[in-house]
Order: C-alpha cells, then structure tokens, then sequence
C-alpha cells in the first residue's frame, strides 16, 4: 500500500514545522550564524509497518530549544551545567557577528579573549533561558495532526479498494 494521502500529510507536518521553527529563531535573535537555521530539515522513512518521521537539527539546537540549567539560574530543562564550563573559544566568532566590543573606563576595547573568558562565565552561571524555538510550533500543528492523519489514511485504504 503506497499511502501518498498520509505522507502527504506529514510532509504538511513537517513543512510546517520546519518553517515556524526558522521564523522563530530569526524573530528570537537566535540566528546569529544560520548554521542551525539552515540544518533544520526532516526525513519521512517508512516499511511495510508505517511511517517514521524524523527532525534533524544540529547537535545544539536542543539547548537552544530546551535551554541549559546554570550554576546559579535553574530552569525546567534536562540540560544542565554542572562543573565544566563552556569553552571561551566557541565565543570568539560569535561575539564578532553580534558586534559586542565592550571598553575599559579609560576608552580602550577590552581584549576578545578576555571578552569571551565573561561570557562563558555568565553562561555557566546563569544558564541559557529556553527559547522553545521547536517545541512551540511542533506542539502547536501537533494537536491538529491525528485528525488529519485519520482522513488521510482513510483516503489511502479507499483508493486501495
């Protein structure tokens, strides 16, 4: 049985998703190197025992999604930092992109290095808050996904007949 009306269906799904996920990372200033903005996709596999649709995003966009408990900010996540800190290194480009070149009273920039060293500091501490960039869209079209599929399959097994 080739189901066409049902994966139909969830490539509905998934297009959507996928589109108010992008939205609302660039809305949410999350779309700094559009590294994660460009992996989200997904793949609909399927068997003889049905479908599979699966979301693909780099390794990150999770605590982006679900946020990162701090050392001293806790949120309602399962991610969390406990006693390794992230590197100051992975700061560096992205501090560029955002322009942040903070200066000294006296006028002179503070060193990148030094400048990186803080902010993985501050996220050690306080955490990166869940911007729920997935999870909102996802639930949302979810709630209207059953019926949807309901209809399809049965249109599926009526054209079998």
């Amino acid at each position: 049985m080739e189901l066409q009306e049902t994966k139909k269906a969830l490539n509905s799904f998934a297009k959507y998703v996928i589109q108010q996920s992008r939205s609302n990372l660039t809305k949410g200033k999350k779309n700094v190197s559009k590294k994660l903005y460009e992996s989200l996709d997904y793949d609909i596999l399927s068997d003889n025992t049905g479908f599979i649709l699966q979301f693909i995003m780099e390794e990150y966009g999770a605590y982006q999604d679900q946020g990162v408990s701090g050392t001293k900010k806790k949120y309602d996540t399962p991610f969390k930092y406990t006693n390794k800190r992230p590197p100051s290194s992975s700061f560096d480009k992205w501090s560029v992109r955002k322009g942040i070149a903070p200066r000294q009273a006296s006028g002179r920039f503070t060193t990148r290095k030094g400048l990186n060293y803080v902010i993985a500091k501050s996220i050690f501490e306080q955490g990166i808050k869940p911007s729920l960039f997935f999870t909102k869209p996802f639930e949302k079209r979810f709630e209207t996904l059953p019926p949807e599929l309901i209809a399809s399959f049965v249109n599926d097994f009526e054209k079998e007949l």
